[in-house]
């Protein structure tokens, strides 16, 4: 099933509440989009759904099991978190990084044997990084290091991938071809894809649906048709914008309305 439910769930740390009333279902083969403004929870809700922060109150489960109940490493291996920019060692290899993600499989004081390195390189097919197995952190691109983030999540064999900021400090070209990639995940081989993006427009033509964040708790979610328009981007962001049609897929597409210049 590979399916996350959260229902009423309250998410913060310590005494400081940042998320309520959290209603949600992901779907097999889903890519779905959390936006939000600055500050609005989305990292918080997704580490509560990764399991790396406790629900305050409310349910989160797996599989309709509450995620408590896995204990964490087998969570890991059915939910993976990439976070945002993760300080990777620089002299470790990609190869080294992507073993990283067998660890939840590996007994106490297991190092990794052949059917590891096998499903690290597997890992690294998939996200066209095998070339790069020898390379080290240092010597990669932006785009190359987050295939590489990717695939250590893949090599967990989790069928849930949640990620933070995903296209973070990557320009237009990288971020396409990392979109491209999780979308391909979720079409080709049906892994579930949650990702917190701040690019409305990349959210709206990536995502099959989209969970919008205000004040802590889910303003609005739906089809991006649903959910980027006008006055919820006015109510939730503060900004002025005009959403048209997408000439190529009719996908909405935000565009900020900026003041006209005073002529000289």
């Amino acid at each position: 099933m590979s399916k996350l439910t959260l229902i009423n769930a309250c998410f913060g740390y310590g005494s400081k509440k940042v998320l309520h009333d959290i209603d949600l279902e992901t779907a097999a083969g889903e890519f779905l989009g959390i936006i939000g403004p600055n500050g609005s929870g989305k990292t918080t809700l997704l580490k509560g759904m990764a399991g790396l922060i406790n629900a305050c109150m409310g349910f989160v489960g797996f599989d309709g099991l509450n995620i408590i109940k896995y204990g964490r490493e087998n969570l890991a291996k059915k939910i993976a978190f990439v976070p945002q920019n993760p300080v990777l060692p620089d002299l470790f290899t990609a190869m080294e990084i992507v073993l990283m993600g067998r660890t939840p499989h590996l007994g106490l004081l297991r190092y990794e044997g052949e059917k590891d390195i096998g499903i690290a390189l597997d890992a690294m097919e998939i996200t066209q990084t095998a070339h790069l197995a020898r390379r080290r952190v240092n010597e990669l691109s932006g785009g190359e290091r987050q295939r590489v983030i990717i695939a250590r999540a893949l090599a967990q064999e989790a069928q849930v991938l949640l990620l933070d900021e995903p296209t973070a400090n990557l320009d237009i070209n990288y971020q396409a071809e990392t979109l491209n990639f999780l979308q391909g995940l979720c079409q080709d081989k049906s892994y579930t894809v949650v990702a917190a993006l701040h690019d409305l427009n990349l959210a709206s033509q990536y995502c099959d649906r989209l969970i919008m964040l205000k004040d802590g708790q889910v303003w609005k979610q739906g089809t991006p048709a649903d959910v980027i328009k006008g006055e919820s981007i006015r109510m939730v962001f503060g900004a002025d914008v005009q959403v048209y049609q997408h000439p190529l897929n009719g996908l909405p597409t935000a565009v900020v309305t900026s003041r006209a210049k005073k002529s000289k």
